[in-house]
């Protein structure tokens, strides 16, 4: 049976990352939302998501599928539930729908209680927030069945070495890893240059590089094809994404194909210790986190210079280019280019022409589908460009 992954009210929320993509294809743990469920329940996952996605990500077949809420982290108890699922029910909790059998989701139901508390994302800063728990979960999930690579003599390990899996052609040489607090999973091709201290939970995904000399403190996943140095702490890495060299960013998450430059900093706590207020695309303005710690939300294909700073909790949409003295504005719109408070439209035959030499990089090209889902978003985001100097804190 095919699952179904839908938006529910909230899919907005977790802007700007799914400007471009779908909730269930954003990363937390080791995998994708997506690719949890597809793995847990050996079945095609498809989206039920916004109309000009659909070129990326191809609507179902309309037969009998399990519809299960993108916000829903799976675990054994939710799956079980969702597995005993009848023709025409739903599984709700409270006021949400976490799951429907069904041909559409929206079909008249017979409603069934579930009795447990549900991994449930909220918003986008439940990505790094709750990351430790979902990395935890798909590490013991994943680890069945595999034999770690042996660790190199040239590092260090502390703690349970069950608690670490090396692909075997995985690289790993004079590293410190501590997994006392969760668990290292280093994925395939993958490289942790010498020098290097990593403190669990943390995961590394293919063909990414961990810079000579870096500190990374978990709970933090660093999707494939990505290269990171400096010191990092709590942070979610979509996947071929750069930070290279020193700086520090921490509880924080960063789409794909974006670039931080040499000794980009982020400020993850406020000098009066109070709550991060955040710049909300679904309420259009500022909104409490309630959180204390929180660094930058980073969409696809932005990208900031040498020694940028960015202050608590700044927002920079998809095809940013920033740049400059001083801190950015926290609310940084999709294709805006410039610093400070200076700040001017992105022209996008620039862009576009930017992410093809980007991708070029790495023996990809630029698909006509995704130039029209970025067309969409750069249409869309006029009135944040218009409107983003008169809101900022």
């Amino acid at each position: 049976m095919q699952i179904i992954l839908f938006e529910d009210k909230k899919w907005s929320r977790f802007l700007p990352l799914v400007f471009t993509r779908p909730v269930g294809d954003l990363l937390i743990g080791i995998q994708k939302i997506s690719e949890k469920y597809a793995a847990i329940f050996n079945a095609k996952v498809y989206h039920e998501t916004r109309v000009y996605l659909h070129e990326l990500f191809p609507v179902a077949q309309e037969v009998e599928s399990l519809h299960i809420n993108a916000r829903l982290i799976p675990d054994e108890k939710v799956v079980s539930a969702i597995l005993s699922l009848k023709n025409h029910e739903s599984l709700m909790h409270n006021d949400v729908m976490l799951a429907h059998r069904s041909v559409k989701y929206s079909e008249v139901s017979t409603q069934v209680k579930y009795d447990g508390e549900p991994l449930l994302l909220t918003g986008i800063t439940d990505i790094f927030a709750m990351n430790g728990t979902a990395l935890k979960m798909d590490f013991d999930r994943i680890r069945k069945g595999r034999t770690s690579a042996p660790l190199h003599d040239t590092n260090v390990l502390i703690g349970d070495p069950s608690q670490l899996y090396i692909a075997p052609n995985a690289k790993v040489y004079a590293t410190s890893i501590n997994v006392n607090d969760g668990p290292v999973f280093i994925d395939e091709h993958a490289e942790v240059m010498e020098g290097s201290h990593i403190r669990g939970p943390f995961y590394l995904g293919e063909y990414s590089t961990i810079k000579m000399g870096s500190k990374v403190y978990g709970p933090t996943s660093i999707g494939p094809h990505s290269k990171f140095g400096g010191e990092i702490s709590n942070c979610v890495v979509h996947g071929f994404s750069n930070k290279a060299h020193d700086g520090f960013i921490g509880n924080s998450v960063i789409g794909e194909w974006c670039n931080l430059g040499a000794d980009t900093n982020t400020s993850n706590l406020k000098n009066n210790y109070s709550q991060v207020r955040v710049w909300s695309y679904a309420e259009n303005q500022f909104t409490d986190t309630g959180l204390t710690f929180c660094g930058l939300i980073m969409g696809d294909h932005s990208k900031c210079g040498i020694n940028t700073m960015f202050n608590t909790g700044t927002v920079a949409g998809v095809c940013a280019n920033i740049f400059g003295a001083g801190f950015p504005i926290k609310h940084i719109p999709s294709f805006t280019w410039g610093g400070g408070e200076d700040f001017e439209e992105y022209h996008f035959s620039k862009a576009i022409e930017t992410i093809r030499l980007v991708m070029a990089r790495r023996d990809t090209q630029l698909s006509a589908e995704n130039i029209n889902v970025l067309k969409r978003v750069f249409d869309d985001s006029h009135v944040h460009r218009l409107i983003a100097t008169q809101s900022q804190e």
